[in-house]
């Protein structure tokens, strides 16, 4: 196998194992130059599924026990896509292996376990770990960072962030995995907020000192699938607002939720500073919204940026300006930027982000708020 080949073993054959699949197939495509990825070995517990899914991507080997996977000796990068509670111990496993380390958000159930994640990506010196807050990849909030790191902004007072679907509104609904605290840790706090909470901390630069919250379960029992007249207890919030300050000063409000009826994937981030603001939603993800305080009164308004130019992030790489790019874009990006990293040796892979450090800073904060919505009380991050 070419030194300029990283092999890949994924692990995970649902709606992350599919955004992965094909953003490994496309990744060369758009970004030559780089290592090129070879999508070595498909790992999921369902033979016949990922056999299937395999076929599709062109995955050359199955596997249906992770740990026969992340051991394979003919594996360079290990790629998470499962449910929380089987991110902490594969990612260990395929580190102390000596293989680069790739893994869904969020990255664990708790700060705890992310702990024990960073604490082993740490001893896993020159290998890459990375965490796939994907939004990071969109090209209007990549644009967005630079603008307030070029000072365009100016002190940023508020943030201001919404995530909300209405995935778990029918009551008859039966229960998930998402729905249950031992698999996945937490409901739309860890799901949503997670994205959120890493979004501000990308585009605002500033980290969150200590936060207040409210959380719900709206619909506490629900059936349990293949048993009829079986419920079980939903053990997660159904939704969760939270305040938050920052270092500097900046209040923060977030709202998740999967009780937002009319919305199926609405998320978006909104900076108001001294000297401008920004204004991002997804539905609408090659566009940025931007108002520019410095001008003179009468040419001030707020700019509408449509993000396809050359000189745009990541958006040069695909189309004429013009012509936008989509949720499956965010995921290449992602894969574009690992494989130059892997490709410019150990220094690189220690700069990329966002990596497990930064996934048990988010961590951190979205316990603080499950611990405020508890106690009634602000309560520090330790961020």
């Amino acid at each position: 196998m070419s030194r300029r080949a990283v092999r890949v073993a994924l692990i995970g054959t649902r709606f992350m194992g599919k955004a992965h699949s094909n953003a490994w197939s496309q990744a060369a495509h758009f970004f030559p130059g780089r290592p090129r990825p070879v999508l070595h070995v498909l790992c999921g517990r369902d033979r016949a599924h990922a056999e299937i899914l395999a076929a599709r991507w062109g995955w050359r080997h199955v596997e249906t026990d992770w740990r026969r996977a992340v051991a394979r000796d003919d594996v360079d990068l290990v790629d998470i896509c499962t449910p929380n509670n089987l991110h902490a111990e594969p990612a260990a496993a395929a580190l102390n292996a000596g293989k680069h380390v790739i893994c869904e958000k969020p990255l664990a159930r708790n700060a705890a376990e992310c702990r024990a994640m960073l604490d082993a990506a740490r001893r896993a010196k020159g290998r890459l770990n990375f965490v796939c807050f994907n939004y990071r990849r969109v090209p209007a909030l990549a644009l967005a960072r630079r603008i307030v790191a070029e000072g365009r902004v100016g002190r940023v007072f508020h943030v201001r962030c919404v995530y909300l679907n209405s995935g778990s509104m029918n009551p008859n609904a039966p229960m998930r995995w998402r729905m249950q605290a031992d698999i996945a840790g937490s409901g739309p706090n860890g799901d949503l907020n997670a994205h959120l909470v890493d979004a501000a901390r990308f585009v605002a630069g500033l980290e969150i000192s200590e936060v207040a919250a409210a959380a719900e379960t709206f619909i506490k029992q629900r059936p349990v699938a293949g048993q009829p007249g079986k419920f079980g207890t939903v053990t997660v919030e159904d939704a969760v607002i939270m305040l938050a300050r920052f270092h500097g000063g900046a209040l923060g409000t977030f709202e998740a939720s999967r009780f937002g009826r009319g919305r199926r994937n609405f998320h978006g981030l909104e900076i108001n500073g001294e000297k401008g603001a920004l204004r991002f939603e997804f539905e609408d993800m090659n566009r940025l919204k931007f108002f520019d305080a410095t001008l003179p009164q009468r040419l001030q308004g707020w700019t509408d940026i449509l993000v396809t130019e050359p000189g745009h992030p990541y958006a040069g790489a695909f189309w004429p300006p013009g012509h936008i790019l989509g949720y499956e874009h965010t995921f290449i990006n992602i894969c574009a930027d690992v494989l130059e990293a892997i490709g410019k040796g150990p220094r690189a892979c220690a700069r990329l982000q966002p990596d497990f450090a930064d996934a048990f800073k988010v961590q951190r904060v979205l316990d603080a708020a499950l611990k405020a919505a508890r106690s009634r009380k602000w309560e520090k991050t330790g961020c």
